[in-house]
């Protein structure tokens, strides 16, 4: 059962896409009176995944939309792509783990500042990440 009956999606292909994708979940995380800290997390959880669209994939889109998840409101987060697919979930969550040159920080990171994520991904079939951050009480 969805909750609002709308969602924001944007397109992420440059640099610049990653920043647009940021703002747009503070200033949902705002609406929905989450506290200025978590959203700072929200925006930087998304800036982590956005990043991994652009390094890894080339391209997608993140979704942002406010739904049911584990039976509470959430603030949820979509990340998604076409790109080579994400082969050993597990250890991409490790810290420290990168296929590039990052730090390996980008899903472990975003899933300490977020409530829960999940990964769908296979080599060859691109990646939908998921992650949300319960609503406050009272919102």
């Amino acid at each position: 059962m969805t909750v609002a009956a709308e969602q924001v999606a944007i397109a992420v292909k440059v640099s610049g896409d990653i920043v647009i994708a940021r703002q747009a979940g503070h200033e949902l995380a705002a609406t929905l009176g989450f506290t200025l800290t978590d959203r700072t997390m929200i925006s930087t959880a998304i800036s982590e995944i956005a990043r991994n669209i652009t390094s890894y994939a080339g391209s997608g889109e993140i979704r942002l939309l406010v739904d049911l998840r584990e039976g509470r409101r959430a603030l949820v987060v979509q990340a998604e792509d076409q790109g080579p697919g994400i082969r050993d979930i597990p250890r991409a969550l490790e810290d420290g783990y990168s296929t590039g040159r990052g730090l390996g920080l980008g899903l472990p990171g975003a899933r300490r500042l977020m409530d829960r994520l999940t990964i769908d991904s296979a080599p060859g079939r691109g990646t939908l990440i998921e992650m949300w951050k319960w609503v406050p009480d009272g919102a």
